[in-house]
């Protein structure tokens, strides 16, 4: 059946949408296609995927982390675009990346660390580049035990020099230079030092400033092209941010933000995400790499 007929048939049989608990999507191991093609559904906090992809543990120029949380999933988009960034990564002799969280086999809510992350189309990498992870396969123990360090001197908003590198930076830049991708978050103080470098800034309106973010960076993707079901973000200012917009993450305001009255509810994800989370995963299975 095309996606798109199924897409019609399920708006009759569901018409609203729905918000299982974010444990029933933890609780799946594998993903499953339906249609046609991988879908990002709905909106980077509030969705799913079908179709999903797992990122390979190992990989030229880049090493999985924490593989016991089961978020090595993506949109096929995602996968590509980390092993693209990494073979430049490595191609230019900057390190290997360490990556993160992306998503679980299905999308949708995590029991922990994110709001995002739903879609497929986020991923978090560490700006760790480990001498010991470009000469050996790290065990298993080691990925899941390590930290990431953050980039920051303890208690300041300075960058600490003995944690970045003029290689973050080429990473940054080689990451936000692609046509895929739609924003990129790091921490202010990141975000800052960019905007003091003297070299062109054309790039630096994909780098977000946003809280925490010290020990690592997020990548955001756009829809996917037939991806009709995707909700993309606001897009981006059309300055690169090094104005007054950046100061106020260095002001109190920002620095103490209010503390939210009650527990979040959760998300409302569109009524395709409760098929795909149904779904037998013998539909049309798709967890491994292509």
């Amino acid at each position: 059946m095309k996606f798109s007929v199924f897409i019609l048939l399920l708006g009759v049989l569901l018409g609203c949408s729905s918000a299982p608990a974010a444990n029933n999507w933890a609780t799946i191991h594998q993903a499953v296609q339906i249609g046609d093609s991988a879908q990002s559904i709905g909106s980077y906090t509030a969705g799913c995927l079908s179709g999903a992809v797992s990122l390979p543990p190992n990989g030229t120029g880049y090493q999985l982390m924490r593989p016991s949380r089961n978020r090595s999933y993506g949109h096929p988009d995602l996968i590509r675009f980390i092993e693209s960034l990494a073979q430049t990564t490595h191609l230019q002799n900057w390190g290997v990346l360490l990556i993160g969280d992306l998503g679980q086999p299905r999308g949708g809510p995590t029991l922990s660390g994110h709001r995002s992350h739903q879609t497929g189309l986020d991923v978090d990498i560490w700006y760790l580049l480990s001498q010991q992870a470009e000469i050996r396969s790290l065990e298993f123990n080691e990925r899941e035990t390590w930290s990431a360090p953050s980039v920051l001197a303890a208690q300041s908003d300075a960058i600490d020099d003995s944690r970045w590198s003029p290689a973050h930076e080429k990473i940054l830049e080689a990451a936000a230079r692609r046509p895929d991708v739609d924003r990129i978050f790091v921490n202010p103080s990141v975000k800052r030092l960019l905007c003091t470098r003297k070299s062109g800034h054309d790039w630096l309106r994909k780098i977000r400033p946003w809280w925490g973010h010290d020990d690592h960076f997020h990548v955001r993707l756009k829809c996917p092209l037939n991806n009709k079901n995707c909700a993309g973000q606001e897009p981006l200012p059309v300055s690169d941010g090094c104005d007054a917009s950046l100061a106020w993450w260095f002001s109190e305001e920002a620095k103490t933000p209010v503390p939210a009255a009650k527990k979040p509810e959760p998300p409302v994800l569109p009524a395709l995400c409760d098929v795909v989370l149904k779904a037998d995963s013998q539909t049309k299975s798709n967890p491994s790499h292509p």
